[in-house]
């Protein structure tokens, strides 16, 4: 239907709606009329989907291959073992994958926007998924428009529609625009499109489409075809694999040679050939960091951090400064007037409490309760203190048109009918301006004093401002203008040649939690920065309270400061600002780029639509999911559920379990999958037999670089996890450390498991079932020794990690299982071993954690 061509009284009928909006019950119905408000996803990986793709690994394929050609050979029991195996390793792949698939379905789902109705008459948060045809909608700027909308009220309103036209120039909305005839999307004014984004102004309006009903919905698969995003660290492991990969199969291939020449049956060979190249390609590895982000996501979101985008949680071990806003974040977001300035006691200061009523976008939700920004409520409830409420406000002076705040002019002008004159107020309209102190000064002319209107002093009103900004204060000035006629143009030129009032001063009290992160900041090696809109005297005591500030040295700097730096000047100061007030957007962009030109990792958080650039940039944009635009949460990576400072502290400590536990899951698997391959290579060249069947060694893959290796992922973070510096961005995951570490200890292992096989062959024993034995219950103090780089076991405990001890003592007991019983004797070609035979086994076993704890010791040694 063209909705542009009707006025919006016949739209109200049409909907069956009206500007009160529809009632809640008639909501439900129409949700079930209509369908959710959301655009309907062609692809989407189902379960079974998910299992199915598990037998597209060319490890899996070349395995099946192995059991079709032992059933055609007439090896039926290896054909049977090895589909078991086969099946357990998807089961258990598809178990790990669908949990990850559905922790980031679920983050998916609470990030999606909200969106302010009215229903009933009455103001509502929903979700905008919720929305239906008739609901009254109010939008403004940083929102991303839930819906089609057709507008009945606008207040400067722009809007971005790149997505829907690819012009990123904002379009000026007219709700009043009513059109005859057919035109392009692009050129009307008295709607707002699903998906498009509000960069200015405010409005009203009416839900017309919701869904694939709207005009983004019908161009819907064009979006659908989205590359997966993978992390750096997916990257760099990928190319590894592919490398080890092609390595291990030149190896095998040495194998097979070398066993065919000594005289060894060929399809035994093949087998043993395939199974090693199973065994020790490590190509889960990628899919295992996806599991550990995914699960570490999902963790994080239990700490009040939605992780919208997953290298997030990679990433987040890296950052070495967080510019964080000072409102809302460090601070309680809870205003409260606490003094007012005024040059008259009476007269001028109930003045001043009229402009705080009427300047104010405050409303009310269902229970009666004001809504809307912190300062604007704090500033209402003055009013309501000293018995003037806004309705009453209104009636005297109503309001008849707006100028938005924007961050540039950092004033909201409203313009108000006088329906009584009176001494002061003897014209026809009235225009009230409040912001910034210096802002509305420098537009100041006169001063409201003893009831008289008269010349200004604007040194004393400043110096009298910053006495409430040394005690950390947020101070707002107001000013008004009165009006023969309003002009042709409702711009900022009516906001000049003002008539000043007096201010506020009001208190946000830093959070309790938040002097402990700054500290945990510090001792971390991450520089915690102030960035606010606030007076540069506020933001010194709120930093010097908190402990950004705590040094001589540090420096406070101002956006009209800033200006005047030339790059080279202030990336030779940067390292030394800790605040930075009165900054615009533009300028905190510009404090992103001189960090990252410093190789610092930035994470910034933001709240409004200005701030999208700066949270783009910045390796890590945090937006605010409280108070945060729709526009800061789509660019950010991460939301802050509670808007709280101390939550970003605690994401970057599990960002560095995280990722410790992924450097520690990849040091075992290739320890171990090294240690296989060695010595089943070695073994030949020093005169001994193969020393595993083909099955063994699918055992070993399955069983232990199964349970015990995703253990990791549960593993605690390390005392001094957040007492180390950040890890540098372009450092690889392979570091020297781990390197050494693996060549060594995949040494020991193999050097262990020959000798075992040595001599248990000599001496006439179970030497297969022995050496079998050996490096499984290796790899079992491996995994025990590698929980943690510096802490011996005995301090880490034992119950610290449940999952990692329940796994180690469930793969020791089906060892056990294996070789005790007559079943599994003959499926993995063992033997029941003497109890002399089984302590030479644990003994020869025991080395490698022994050794593990040994170097832990003697690291520490001075």
């Amino acid at each position: 239907m063209n909705w542009h061509q009707f006025k919006i009284d016949e739209i109200f009928t049409k909907l069956e709606t009206s500007s009160s909006g529809i009632s809640n019950n008639e909501a439900k119905i129409r949700l079930a009329n209509y369908g959710y408000n959301k655009l309907e996803k062609i692809k989407k990986k189902t379960a079974l989907g998910i299992f199915l793709s598990q037998f597209k690994d060319l490890m899996i394929i070349i395995l099946i291959i192995s059991a079709i050609i032992a059933g055609i050979i007439g090896e039926a029991k290896d054909t049977i073992v090895i589909i078991i195996i086969v099946l357990l390793n998807a089961i258990i792949s598809f178990i790990q994958e669908y949990r990850a698939e559905k922790s980031i379905e679920a983050l998916k789902q609470i990030a999606s926007p909200s969106a302010k109705v009215i229903r009933d008459g009455v103001l509502h948060t929903i979700s905008s998924t919720d929305l239906v045809p008739g609901d009254i909608v109010i939008i403004e700027a940083g929102d991303i428009v839930p819906a089609d909308i057709r507008l009945f009220e606008t207040n400067f309103l722009q809007v971005q529609e790149s997505i829907l036209t690819g012009e990123s120039t904002p379009v000026e909305k007219k709700a009043e625009t009513i059109y005859q005839e057919n035109v392009p999307i692009y050129k009307l004014k008295n709607i707002v499109f699903k998906g498009t984004v509000v960069t200015y102004g405010n409005a009203k309006g009416v839900v017309v489409a919701t869904g694939m009903n709207t005009e983004i919905g019908k161009i819907a698969s064009l979006l659908q075809d989205q590359v997966e995003l993978r992390t750096p660290l997916q990257i760099r492991l990928n190319k590894l694999a592919k490398y080890i990969t092609f390595v291990i199969l030149i190896l095998c291939l040495i194998i097979f040679v070398f066993g065919i020449l000594r005289g060894l049956d060929p399809v035994y060979m093949l087998f043993t050939s395939i199974s090693v190249a199973v065994a020790a390609i490590p190509e889960a590895l990628p899919a295992v960091i996806t599991i550990s982000l995914a699960l570490g996501a999902k963790k994080m979101l239990k700490l009040n951090a939605l992780i919208r985008k997953l290298p997030a949680v990679e990433t987040l071990g890296s950052v070495t400064y967080i510019c964080s806003d000072k409102t809302g974040t460090i601070t309680l977001d809870k205003m409260t007037v606490e003094k007012i300035f005024v040059y008259d006691a009476d007269f001028t200061k109930n003045i001043l409490t009229l402009c705080m009523v009427l300047n104010n976008n405050v409303l009310q939700d269902n229970k009666g309760n004001p809504v809307g920004d912190p300062t604007e409520v704090a500033l209402m409830g003055f009013g309501q203190k000293h018995n003037l409420s806004k309705e009453s406000a209104e009636e005297q002076y109503s309001r008849v048109a707006e100028i938005p705040f924007d961050s540039e002019r950092k004033l909201m002008t409203t313009i108000h009918k006088i329906k009584l004159k009176d001494k002061i107020f003897n014209k026809n309209f009235l225009t009230i301006s409040k912001g910034a102190i210096e802002e509305v000064l420098k537009r100041s002319n006169y001063v409201l004093l003893e009831n008289k209107i008269t010349t200004i002093n604007k040194d004393k009103i400043l110096k009298d401002a910053n006495k409430f900004a040394e005690n950390g204060m947020r101070v707002i000035a107001y000013a008004f203008k009165l009006l023969d006629k309003l002009p042709e143009n409702i711009d900022s030129s009516l906001e000049d040649d003002l008539i000043f009032v007096g201010f506020v001063g009001l208190i946000d009290p830093p959070r309790e939690e938040v002097f402990e992160a700054i500290k945990a900041c510090k001792q971390a090696g991450i520089k915690p920065v102030m960035i606010t809109g606030d007076h540069p005297i506020t933001a010194k005591a709120i930093a010097e309270q908190i402990g950004i500030i705590d040094s001589k040295d540090d420096m406070i700097i101002t956006g009209e400061e800033l200006k005047k730096l030339d790059v080279k000047e202030f990336e030779h100061i940067i390292d030394k600002i800790k605040v930075y007030a009165r900054v615009d957007s533009e300028q905190k962009l510009k404090i992103v780029l001189t960090l990252q030109n410093k190789d610092e990792f930035v994470a910034v958080t933001g709240d409004g639509v200005n701030d999208a650039p700066a949270l783009k940039k910045a390796d890590i944009g945090i937006s605010m999911g409280i108070n945060g635009t729709d526009v800061a949460k789509e660019a950010s990576d991460m939301v802050l559920l509670d808007d709280n400072f101390s939550t970003i502290v605690k994401t970057i400590k599990e960002g560095r379990r995280i990722y410790d536990n992924i450097k520690k899951f990849i040091t075992y698997t290739l320890t171990t999958n090294a240690a296989e391959l060695l010595v089943i290579l070695f073994a030949p060249i020093f005169g001994l037999p193969i020393p595993f069947a083909p099955i063994q060694i699918l055992y070993i893959n399955l069983i232990t670089d199964g349970l015990p290796g995703l253990a990791f992922t549960t593993e605690p973070a390390e005392k001094d996890v957040m007492l180390r510096p950040p890890k540098k961005p372009q450092e690889g995951i392979f570091t020297s450390d781990l390197v050494v570490h693996i060549i060594i200890l995949g040494l020991l292992m193999t050097s262990i498991t020959l000798l075992t096989q040595y001599i248990s062959t000599i001496n006439n024993m179970h030497w297969q079932t022995i050496t079998f034995t050996v490096l499984v219950f290796s790899q079992l103090g491996n995994v025990l020794g590698l929980r943690s780089k510096t802490e011996p076991i005995f301090k880490l405990g034992l119950l610290s990690n449940k999952f990692m001890l329940y796994s180690i003592i469930f793969t020791a007991l089906l060892q056990l299982f294996v070789i005790y019983s007559p079943i599994m004797n003959s499926i993995f070609k063992t033997s029941s071993l003497t109890i002399k035979e089984l302590i030479f086994t644990i003994l020869m076993s025991t080395i490698v954690f022994i050794f593990i704890e040994a170097r832990k010791i003697l690291k520490k040694q001075p």
